[in-house]
């Protein structure tokens, strides 16, 4: 398992979907069960079934798993609003449960900046 806060596994205990983080040409399947992160497949990947995808640019990433974001880069909605991140597919899962996905994106950065 990838997440280990217990208090976001918690809010997220209902959430059971997989979705595409899309950086630049970078591809990552993440799948989510009862909370938990189960797998993180990176791409590229032939036809991969997902819920939703959030695309953005590794620049626009990196800004928004800084330390200290600027503004524009602090939330995900933001991003979208400023047209840097892109939602694409059934968003209804994202958001019913958009504070459990911000909180679980940024942590996924620490991981996932890294590669």
């Amino acid at each position: 398992m990838y997440i280990t806060d217990a208090d976001l596994a918690r809010r997220g205990h209902w959430v059971n979907v997989t979705f595409l983080l899309r950086k630049d040409e970078a591809e990552y399947l993440i799948t989510v069960q009862d909370g938990r992160v189960q797998r993180i497949v990176p791409g590229p990947h032939v036809m991969p079934c997902w819920s939703f995808a959030l695309c953005a640019s590794d620049d626009a990433w990196g800004r928004f798993w800084a330390s200290e974001p600027q503004p524009r880069f602090h939330d995900l909605l933001a991003m979208v609003r400023f047209k840097t991140l892109r939602i694409e597919g059934d968003m209804t899962v994202f958001m019913r449960n958009l504070l459990y996905f911000k909180d679980l994106v940024r942590q996924l950065g620490r991981e996932l900046h890294a590669r």
